[in-house]
């Protein structure tokens, strides 16, 4: 089995292979050259999760910390320890970039190519399972925007997805461009450092302050065991986000009302609310941003920071026009402008020599493909946590690999009858960094189980119910007739081989012309 992506997702689902199939043989192919994902790749002012850490952590190693909403550095050092505890920091291969993926029925396995360490090295990888862990960010560029005049501008401009480590924002003017969750990271952040900023939004954004330590964990964890205190905190975080993302859904007038009212008691008398803090849209079109203690009212209500509402003219030599006529100067304009999405690493999959349009196919309970065999996939919810869906796919695919073991299966895959099936984007947010990509993704169905819910409670109850005979999934042999690949008569193609009962060990090729090949099984 091969796992593409060291990040959050791929380090837990091979922390679930090692403690559920301990005899299962993988690898972890990584593009970086490092552990961490996303946690190691951003490292801007600030940088923390947007989730408390108690879900946003494994289920099967408790955080351990009285911060609920914690530092990119510290979670990063958390899953690198998860890693290394599980000995699963030893399975990941750096620097191995998957270029494509090619599955052969006839034997039962994909083919990867993959760029490997140094100029033209190419490596290639077989596999009888492939579990995609890539995110969905392009880790290469942020997004930017369109910006009249930008080149014209005499000051620094950076993107937070490329901060420079030895950058000093000590009594600059900085405007951060953006309102999204990296801008109200970014605000108080440089404002503690000394900057005098301003925060530049074209669209308000809800913004919720959370406790940066919870006070339920911390004495849960003075008076009871470490991980039934765990389990308890993580079920009481569980029910509020599911509680509030419900209550702002059904009742999107009270929702705005609470953010309101939350908004009025951290920041001063007069302040404009309606102004820079009353999006267009309802509560949950877009993911709520979070602030700890209301760091970023702090800086606000303080004066070391502002905020401005309004759209951009043009760049000058010394700062920004505004369309009201407002010039605002700076030294440092930072694009907190948001993401490029991604799907599948930009992996390009072939099933049987066709290539796969990731944009036509059809994604079964959220993390496989119609049609394609022996692969699954991870995207978190929108509205929790992103660890929770992605442990639940982590421990299904456990499960799969068991049941596949125990009947001789060589391929799984789900299979959709219904040619008439509505189909919808794969992820139901009206954010810009969604929008600009969401129709190169692939796609989900009107119904279950072709459906990504976004309810960890339903979804945890059919998981773990789920006994691979709900007419959808399907497990067969080598050799067995496949919907996508029956010869002209109806008769099955036959198989060259039988798919062995255990991988073969990795071989290595001696290297063929400029590039490198080389040749590993899993």
């Amino acid at each position: 089995m091969l796992i593409i992506g060291a990040g959050l997702s791929g380090i837990g689902a091979a922390c679930r292979l090692a403690r559920e199939r301990p005899r299962e043989s993988f690898a972890i192919l990584e593009a970086r050259a490092a552990i961490g994902g996303t946690w190691d790749l951003f490292r801007y002012p600030g940088i923390r999760s947007d989730s408390d850490m108690y879900t946003l952590g494994y289920p099967f190693r408790p955080w351990d910390d009285d911060l609920s909403i914690a530092p990119g550095e510290r979670i990063r050092s958390y899953i690198k320890e998860t890693a290394r505890e599980h000995g699963v920091d030893a399975k990941v291969r750096f620097g191995r970039r998957v270029r494509s993926a090619r599955w052969s029925s006839r034997e039962a396995r994909w083919e990867l190519e993959v760029a490997g360490q140094g100029e033209g090295v190419l490596e290639r990888y077989s596999a009888r399972f492939l579990l995609f862990c890539t995110g969905y960010y392009r880790y290469e560029e942020g997004f930017t925007p369109e910006l009249p005049g930008l080149s014209s501008y005499g000051g620094t401009v950076i993107h937070p997805q490329h901060w420079p480590e030895d950058l000093d924002c000590t009594g600059k003017r900085v405007i951060v461009v953006g309102s999204g969750a990296t801008a109200v990271t970014l605000v108080p952040a440089l404002a503690q450092r000394g900057a005098q900023v301003t925060m530049l939004q074209r669209t308000p954004t809800y913004i919720l302050s959370l406790p940066e330590r919870d006070p339920i964990a911390r004495r849960l964890r003075a008076r009871l065991p470490r991980g039934l205190a765990y389990r308890l905190v993580r079920a009481k975080n569980i029910l509020l986000t599911i509680g509030s993302f419900q209550l702002a859904r059904r009742r999107p007038a009270l929702a705005k009302a609470l953010i309101r009212k939350g908004l009025e008691r951290q920041l001063p008398a007069g302040f404009p609310i309606d102004e820079h803090f009353r999006p267009p849209y309802q509560p949950w079109d877009q993911r709520l941003c979070l602030v700890p203690d209301g760091d970023l009212f702090r800086a606000l209500a303080d004066g070391s920071a502002q905020v401005v509402t309004d759209r951009i003219e043009r760049f000058t030599d010394k700062g920004i026009l505004l369309r009201s006529g407002r010039h605002l100067e700076a030294e440092l304009v930072v694009l907190a402008t948001g993401l490029n999405l991604l799907a599948l690493g930009g992996v390009e999959l072939y099933r049987d020599g066709e290539r796969l349009e990731l944009s036509k196919q059809l994604a079964y309970r959220g993390m496989m493909f119609a049609d394609v065999p022996n692969a699954a996939f991870i995207v978190g919810y929108t509205n929790a946590s992103w660890t929770l869906k992605s442990d639940l796919v982590a421990s299904f695919v456990c499960r799969l690999l068991a049941r596949m073991e125990r009947g001789r299966d060589a391929i799984c895959y789900p299979h959709n009858e219904d040619p008439a099936l509505a189909r919808e984007p794969l992820i139901d947010l009206a954010a810009g960094y969604v929008q600009r990509a969401i129709d190169r993704f692939p796609k989900q169905g009107a119904r279950p189980p072709w459906r990504l819910r976004q309810n960890y409670l339903r979804d945890l109850i059919d998981f773990r119910r789920f006994d691979f005979a709900d007419g959808v999934l399907r497990l067969q042999k080598s050799g067995s007739p496949l919907p996508w690949a029956l010869p002209a008569d109806g008769a099955p193609e036959p198989a060259a081989f039988e798919q062995p009962e255990s991988p073969p060990a990795a071989r290595v090729e001696q290297p063929l012309g400029s590039a490198a090949l080389r040749s590993h099984a899993a």
